[in-house]
């Protein structure tokens, strides 16, 4: 098998799929169809910029959350196709986003600084107080991660995410790209991107504990790069 780059993404009703070169999103209409789009990723991007250390990874970085709403406005708007007046597009998608990166920042960076904070008279050293903003961070992930997994429409996402790592097992081991096939294989994957945040997040944690307690905005600001970053390059064959 040819070894090449590769990442993807559960999008609504859908999955969207990275190569080197181009990108395609498949989502289910509500009649049962499945509509395609597919398109050039960015050459400027993708080229010599990736061969510079550092600076790939802001590069990805952006690129990869731009590419991934693109992927969930148009998956949002094929979930709508057939119902009048509806779209996910505009306003109405770039307002959901914004409420959903404040919301995110504040859950998963501010509060649990906050948090720590609150504690730290009680905590003795700048090492403890970090490892334990770093817990109570991964507790709430991991609270929220459960609390989603209840909702029906997050639960849909969720299972298209696991025929996504279906797929890639199949690929993987040579298998034909058939439903009988694939449906044999794990639903799990060892490069999951949910996966590797958790693992950074520990590493964050560890890390984070050596280095002091830096203004509250630097703090955020750091953790807000490391985690989005885990996210941020394909899966590697």
């Amino acid at each position: 098998m040819t070894k090449f780059n590769y990442g993807g993404q559960a999008v609504i009703e859908g999955v969207m799929m990275r190569g080197e070169h181009e990108f395609a999103v498949a989502a289910r209409k509500p009649s049962g169809e499945i509509a395609v789009y597919r398109d050039k990723l960015n050459e400027t991007l993708y080229g010599r910029l990736l061969k510079i250390p550092f600076l790939r990874g802001l590069v990805m970085l952006w690129d990869s959350l731009g590419l991934g709403m693109r992927a969930l406005m148009w998956s949002g708007d094929t979930a709508l196709e057939e119902e009048e007046d509806a779209s996910f597009s505009g306003p109405i998608a770039w307002g959901t986003i914004a409420v959903s990166l404040l919301l995110g920042i504040g859950l998963f960076f501010v509060l649990p600084t906050v948090i720590t904070t609150a504690l730290d008279r009680f905590i003795a050293s700048d090492f403890w107080s970090n490892m334990v903003e770093g817990l109570v961070r991964l507790v709430i992930f991991l609270i929220y991660l459960t609390a989603i997994s209840f909702m029906p429409d997050i639960r849909r996402v969720f299972a298209y995410h696991g025929a996504e790592h279906k797929t890639i097992n199949a690929y993987e081991a040579g298998a034909p790209l058939v439903p009988e096939k694939v449906t044999e294989y794990s639903r799990t994957h060892t490069r999951c991107g949910t996966g590797f945040l958790l693992i950074v997040m520990f590493v964050f944690i560890l890390v984070a504990a050596l280095f002091g307690r830096p203004p509250i905005v630097w703090r955020c600001s750091l953790e807000l790069y490391s985690s989005l970053s885990s996210q941020a390059f394909p899966t590697r064959s």
